[in-house]
C-alpha cells in the first residue's frame, strides 16, 4: 500500500475542506421579484432626505420613490423589507483605484497594476481586474458598489474601466469600459535625495516628456481623423474616444504651474473632457482657472498633512468644502487599495469641516457619477435609474454607527460577508470557548 499518496491526498482533502469557508461569496444570480423598502430614511444622493420612504425596485430598475404614506401599491407580490428606523442610500461610487489589480502590494505576483514603458494609452485595466479579489467583498460591506479600476504608472497609463463589485468574470463586472484615458503629468520639478529635509532641483526630462505627449497627441487627432487607416495603430486608435467626448482624460498635476499647463495642454489639443485628480492646495490656488474651463476635481487623501508646512493643518478635510463652495463639481475617493473601505468615513470627515451630510454624501455618489460620465444610470435613488442600494442601521458616513445590512446591485440583493468578518467569526468563537 502507498501510505505517502494516502497521506498526500488527505491533506489535499483537509487544505480542500479547510478553503471552502474561505472563498470570495459567489456572485448572486439576477433579481427575480420586486422588492420594496419600507419605513427607512432615504438619502437620495442629491441633497433631497425622505423620511418614512417607501423604495420599490424591478428588474434590477427602480420603480417608485416616495414616502410611505402616499404609497398605493397592491405589495402582494412584492418582497418587503422593514427598515424602520433605518437609513438607505444610494450605492457608493470609488473613482482612481488598484482594486482588483493589487492584493497584497508586497507580494510582486499578486500585483497587476502597470504596464512596461511610459506612453500606453492602449492598455486597458479591465482585461487584468480579478473578480475574485479578497479586498472586493471589503469595500461592499462598506456600501460601496461600484469602482472605477484604473491603471497606474508611466505617463500615459491606459485606460480605466467602471466596475459593479459582485461579478463571475471582468465581462460580467464592467459597467462601462474604458471610460477614461488617464495621464499623470511629468513633475517640473524632482528631489534631489531621499532625505526628507533635501531640496529639489528642475528636471531635466520635463520639456522632452511634454513633446513626446505632444507628439501623441497631435498623431492621435490625426489619425482618427482618418477614415480608413492603411494600417492600424492600437496606440493612437485607443485615443478617438477624447476628441469625440466618449471618453474623459483624468489628469494628475501636483504643482500649480502644473495643472494649468497640463489641462491648456489637452484643450489645446480638442479633448472634450478633463478631469483634475487628486485635487489639494495647489489646486484650490487656481480655483479660478478651474471654474473658468468648468474642470471637475477629485479630492484625494483627504486623512493626511498639509503639503506645505505654512498651511492651516485642518486644510485637507475643508477643501471638498471649499471647492464646492466655489461651485466646482467635487468628487472625493481614496486611491489606497487597502483604505478605500473607509471611503463614506472620509466623507463624513469633510461633513464635519463645512459640507452639510448630504453634500458630503454626493461627493461619493452623484457627484462622482457626474464625473464619471455615469449619472444617467446610478448615483441617486431616482425612478428607472439601476437599483444600486444599501441599507444601514446607523449613519452611513459616521465609524461609529456605520452598519451596512443589505445591499443591492441592479437589484439583486448581495451578500455582504468578508475575510474581515470570517476571521472575527473565528476568533470570537475560540475566545469564547476559552472563557467558559
Amino acid at each position: 500500500m502507498n501510505y505517502k499518496l494516502i497521506y498526500i491526498i488527505i491533506g489535499v482533502i483537509f487544505i480542500y475542506a479547510g478553503s471552502i469557508n474561505a472563498q470570495v461569496p459567489s456572485p448572486v444570480p439576477s433579481q427575480n421579484k420586486p422588492i420594496i423598502l419600507m419605513g427607512g430614511t432615504a438619502h437620495l444622493g442629491n441633497g433631497e432626505v425622505i423620511e418614512n420612504s417607501a423604495i420599490a425596485f424591478e428588474n434590477g430598475k427602480i420603480t417608485t420613490v416616495s414616502k410611505a404614506d402616499n404609497l398605493n401599491l397592491d405589495f402582494t407580490a412584492y418582497e418587503v423589507i422593514n427598515v424602520e428606523g433605518k437609513h438607505v442610500y444610494p450605492g457608493l461610487i470609488l473613482a482612481n483605484t488598484s482594486l482588483g489589480l493589487v492584493e497584497i502590494g508586497g507580494v510582486r505576483a499578486t500585483v497587476d497594476s502597470r504596464e512596461t514603458g511610459t506612453l500606453n494609452p492602449n492598455v486597458r485595466s479591465i482585461i487584468a481586474y480579478n473578480t475574485d479579489s479578497e479586498v472586493i467583498p471589503t469595500l461592499r460591506s462598506n456600501g460601496i458598489l461600484l469602482a472605477q479600476i484604473t491603471p497606474q504608472g508611466g505617463v500615459v497609463s491606459g485606460s480605466s474601466t467602471i466596475v459593479q463589485l459582485d461579478a463571475w468574470n471582468w465581462e460580467d463586472a464592467a459597467y462601462k469600459t474604458d471610460d477614461a484615458i488617464h495621464l499623470n503629468w511629468p513633475g517640473m520639478f524632482q528631489r534631489s535625495g531621499r532625505e526628507a529635509s533635501s531640496g529639489t532641483t528642475k528636471n531635466p526630462n520635463y520639456d522632452k516628456t511634454v513633446a513626446l505627449l505632444d507628439k501623441l497627441f497631435t498623431d492621435a487627432v490625426a489619425y482618427n481623423k482618418l477614415k480608413d487607416p492603411k494600417t492600424t495603430n492600437m496606440k493612437l486608435a485607443a485615443m478617438k474616444g477624447l476628441f469625440d467626448g466618449s471618453q474623459k482624460l483624468f489628469i494628475r498635476a501636483g504643482y500649480v504651474k502644473e495643472i494649468v499647463e497640463s489641462i491648456k495642454f489637452a484643450k489645446k489639443h480638442g479633448v472634450k473632457g478633463i478631469v483634475l485628480v487628486g485635487g489639494d492646495e495647489d489646486a484650490w490656488r487656481v480655483k479660478d482657472f478651474l471654474k473658468e474651463n468648468n474642470i471637475p476635481v477629485i479630492v484625494a487623501n483627504l486623512h493626511r498633512l498639509p503639503k506645505r508646512k505654512d498651511e492651516d493643518v485642518k486644510m485637507p478635510f475643508k477643501l471638498p468644502y471649499l471647492f464646492y463652495k466655489e461651485g466646482i463639481l467635487t468628487g472625493l475617493d481614496y486611491p489606497r487599495t487597502t483604505s478605500s473601505m473607509n471611503l463614506p468615513f472620509y466623507a463624513g470627515t469633510a461633513a464635519a469641516y463645512g459640507l452639510t451630510k448630504e453634500e458630503a454624501l454626493m461627493t461619493i455618489t452623484s457627484n462622482m457619477a457626474k464625473i464619471l460620465g455615469i449619472n444617467d444610470k446610478v448615483g441617486t435613488i431616482e425612478k428607472d435609474k439601476d437599483a444600486n442600494i444599501i441599507v444601514s442601521t446607523g449613519d452611513l458616513l459616521d465609524i461609529r454607527t456605520s452598519n451596512v445590512e443589505y445591499a443591492f446591485i441592479n437589484g439583486r440583493k448581495i451578500d455582504l460577508d468578508n475575510k474581515h468578518k470570517r476571521l472575527y467569526r473565528k476568533f470570537k468563537e475560540k475566545y469564547d470557548k476559552q472563557g467558559k
